[in-house]
């Protein structure tokens, strides 16, 4: 049977940001991941959470809705701005239960979300959880060269440069392809624009953000059954885009 020790090693090391203006909040959640191995650092106000988070790159960040002088959903939307974590897994708090506050949490960037009050053993598999996923620039460089895959009604063949949907087969052109691909090869992982610029078009400079939500409107043209409210490729409001998990 494996200690408690041995269950916190993968995470021994690994740095996480805790923003919570409620001290006693902020210290439990600092003290129990820390337990896990993680190395903590603790921020009370947002403007304080973006200034360390442009300072150093993070492995998680546990980010509380409500905050003095910065809210969470800015501090959210500024981090996945930033380059060094921009694909930074984020857990958000909320002491609202309203469906509305949880869709913009989400929607702003955050990965998950615990509504207050949780308990300690939900956090700290909420993180643990969070840890695991493959982070977009870790995969991002390898997804083009995988093999077939399957996402929900959606197939993809690399080799053969060809998307089914249900059973019709869509033409794409090759940045269409290798976007969706790259996305739908990454369920739930958030893709930034600049992410998407650098593993799809490389080296092209003629090409901007802009070109990134350009062509994900035609790819939804393609394979959405609605575009208006698509089901497939979603929106990561102020951030880039994700392939819809599960």
């Amino acid at each position: 049977m494996a200690s408690a020790s041995d269950a916190a090693a993968p995470l021994a090391g690994r740095r996480a940001l805790v923003v919570e203006d409620e001290p006693h909040i902020r210290e439990l959640v600092s003290l129990h991941l820390g337990l896990e191995g993680l190395v903590v650092t603790e921020a009370a106000a947002g403007d304080e959470a973006l200034r360390l988070s442009e300072a150093q790159p993070f492995d998680l960040v546990v980010l509380d809705l409500m905050l003095p002088k910065v809210d969470g959903v800015t501090v959210c939307r500024g981090i996945r701005r930033q380059r060094s974590n921009a694909d930074v897994p984020i857990l958000m708090l909320t002491a609202r239960r309203e469906e509305a506050d949880k869709v913009l949490g989400l929607e702003s960037g955050a990965d998950d979300y615990l509504t207050k009050p949780f308990g300690v053993r939900e956090l700290v598999a909420r993180a643990r959880a969070l840890l695991r996923r493959p982070r977009a620039g870790q995969v991002a460089g390898l997804s083009r060269q995988g093999g077939p895959i399957s996402a929900g009604p959606l197939r993809l063949d690399p080799a053969r440069r060809q998307a089914i949907i249900h059973t019709q087969v869509v033409e794409l052109t090759p940045h269409e392809f290798d976007v969706l691909y790259l996305l739908a090869a990454n369920p739930g992982i958030v893709f930034t624009r600049e992410m998407l610029l650098e593993q799809v078009w490389t080296n092209d400079t003629h090409v901007t953000e802009r070109s990134v939500d350009t062509l994900v409107k035609r790819l939804r043209q393609k394979i959405e059954a609605d575009t208006r409210d698509p089901q497939l490729i979603l929106t990561v409001w102020g951030t880039g885009y994700k392939f819809a998990d599960g």
